[in-house]
């Protein structure tokens, strides 16, 4: 079965029935990793289809890419059933070609169906220990031994053994943060150590350990070459040189009092065994003899005594920083497209090299990156907006917490999220050529993430905080088109006004003071209207009823003559007087003709 055209979305399946259904499910990928596990491949979900019947076993070849190889490390296949139940499987891998197509595949033979994910992981021996004793090398690490002497345990017991590498990089890093460090010299690597709880130990276990020492190689570098120099004559070296050799002499004897301190942990919790004593021997490799069952182990060297706080501190956040990555955020605009942006979780120490190889691709626009932020293995980047730009997946959905929306970080795989992007007010930022917002970035680690249902949702989200990073957003704005007629069409009107002066007053000399009241109610003037003429026109009956008519011409709209002159024959008629609305209609014809 094969899900996609791409080696990397491929899942093949060798089944007795062909009932199976393949679906790649990244949106679980952060549920998929756990401690020190990194995901290497896509999260595969098979299952059977519904109303099929299905026999068991099936081989699933699950595709995976290293892009980081250490001898601490192994390939597993974690599984997840339909239960939520999490086991590991320990593949048969082969490189070569498969379907026409090339790469790694990790092959493993189930009988139940479920979640599928290629991990890589701290690589774990396991090894039993007979009462005879018991000495080995470690096949990650050879530099690491563990001699079990006759009668450690009254039985034999089976343990296991992982080592997580602790380089001079990742301690450098966690000693810039903290000045308390700075006499620390160097660490071993941190040694997980599993043996039964009811075996104790009843003789010593003999421990040795690589602890290098960078400043005493140095120290030896120089002084093969100042030996090569003592060949020489003593009275031919200068004064200077023999400073110098006396110099290099007494910092020698200075490092070679340097302190050995060893701590332990059980139950999660670190402390200081300054009982033990630690032999320094040579080539940087320390050992001691160990009375008590530790869950991990973990040498330093140091310059001058340091607090045990200080100690235990400085173990548990080098365990931590073990799981920690510097990314950085890079939000890169479409060439072509500047509503289409790619939002992107790369390495700080790769950033050159990712944004050279996204420019490669296409994504040629503006670049906007974030300062450096320390995520660890699946957690993820909560993608939300501000100001005047929002995503289309938010206007299309009223959910709050969606995948699309998210940012999965995974250390050896591409972190990439699109995103299309649209304006929330068109008529926003008017005083600016382009719309403006911002994207706000939160970190939810995989603590507050959990299964429900077939998705991995936020527990609380509350408990956000602020963002770790802001990143500026712009788009251009559309040149708006507005369709306006070509011409306007303008009639002049010379008509004369509808119901004149003359024609008013030669209305007023007819009616009488009776006809002009009931005029005033069938033309439905204002009663403070009659009053005021009544007030004006000084008790005159004709003054009063051309006042009236000329009041009522004013507040009838701006219509043609026919209207206005109908309805005042209309009021005539009502009361009374149809030959004067005859003779109204009858004047007001005879101007129109003119």
């Amino acid at each position: 079965m094969d899900n996609s055209n791409k080696s990397t979305d491929a899942c093949f399946i060798r089944a007795p029935a062909d009932g199976l259904r393949c679906e790649v499910d990244d949106a679980l990928s952060c549920l998929m990793v756990s401690g020190s596990e990194e995901l290497v491949s896509r999260v595969i979900r098979v299952k059977v289809q519904a109303g099929d019947t299905f026999h068991f076993p099936v081989t699933v070849a699950v595709p995976f890419c290293l892009r980081h190889r250490s001898s601490h490390r192994e390939v597993a296949v974690k599984f997840v059933d339909e239960e939520k139940r999490e086991s590991y499987i320990t593949p048969v891998t082969t490189d070569g070609a498969r379907g026409g197509q090339k790469g790694c595949l990790a092959e493993v033979k189930v009988y139940s169906l479920g979640i599928f994910a290629v991990v890589s992981c701290l690589k774990r021996e396991t090894y039993n220990v007979p009462k005879r004793g018991l000495s080995l090398k470690l096949t990650m690490d050879p530099r690491i031994c563990l001699n079990y002497l006759p009668g450690s345990f009254t039985a034999p017991v089976m343990a296991q053994t992982m080592v997580q590498p602790v380089d001079a990089i990742l301690l450098a890093a966690v000693k810039s943060r903290n000045d308390a460090y700075e006499l620390v010299v160097s660490a071993s690597p941190l040694l997980h150590l599993t043996h039964p709880n009811s075996q104790p130990l009843r003789r010593p276990l003999t421990v040795m350990l690589p602890c290098p020492n960078p400043e005493k190689r140095e120290e030896t570098r120089r002084e093969k070459g100042q030996e090569h120099q003592s060949r020489a004559p003593c009275n031919s070296l200068l004064p200077s040189d023999k400073v110098r050799l006396f110099a290099a002499g007494v910092r020698a004897n200075e490092r070679s009092n340097e302190l050995l301190i060893l701590l332990g942990s059980r139950d999660k919790q670190w402390t200081v065994l300054d009982k033990i004593v630690i032999r320094n021997q040579q080539n940087g490799m320390v050992s001691f003899d160990l009375i008590e069952n530790f869950d991990r182990l973990l040498v330093f060297r140091l310059f001058s005594p340091l607090q045990p706080c200080h100690l235990t501190a400085l173990a548990e956040e080098l365990e931590a920083s073990a799981c920690r990555h510097s990314v950085s955020v890079v939000l890169q605009c479409g060439r072509d497209n500047p509503h289409c942006v790619l939002l992107a979780a790369l390495p700080s120490r790769d950033l050159g090299w990712e944004l050279n190889r996204l420019r490669a691709q296409g994504c040629g626009g503006i670049v906007e990156t974030s300062s450096e932020i320390s995520l660890c293995e699946g957690d993820q980047l909560l993608l939300r907006f501000s100001g005047n730009i929002t995503s289309t997946a938010f206007t299309q959905s009223n959910t709050v917490a969606e995948p699309h929306d998210r940012l999965t970080f995974h250390c050896q795989r591409r972190n990439q999220l699109l995103v299309h992007l649209t304006e929330v007010d068109p008529f926003g930022n008017y005083s600016s050529p382009c719309y403006k917002g911002t994207a706000l970035l939160y970190r939810v680690t995989r603590a507050e993430l959990e299964w429900r249902g077939d998705k991995a949702v936020l527990r609380d989200e509350k408990l956000l905080g602020n963002p770790v990073c802001k990143l500026p957003l712009s788009l251009p704005k559309k040149v708006r088109v507005i369709h306006r007629p070509v011409a306007t069409r303008v009639k002049i009107c010379e008509e004369a006004e509808p119901l004149s002066d003359a024609l008013l007053l030669w209305l007023s000399g007819e009616l009488s003071q009776e006809e002009t009241a009931l005029l005033v109610s069938s033309l439905r003037l204002s009663r403070s209207a009659a009053q005021l003429v009544k007030l004006r026109s000084r008790d005159i009956p004709s003054d009063q009823a051309f006042h009236i008519l000329a009041m009522w011409r004013r507040a009838l709209p701006a219509v043609t003559r026919r209207p206005k002159a109908s309805q005042l024959a209309q009021s005539l008629a009502k009361i009374g007087r149809p030959d004067l609305a005859r003779e109204v209609l009858l004047r007001e014809a005879e101007l129109s003709q003119k």
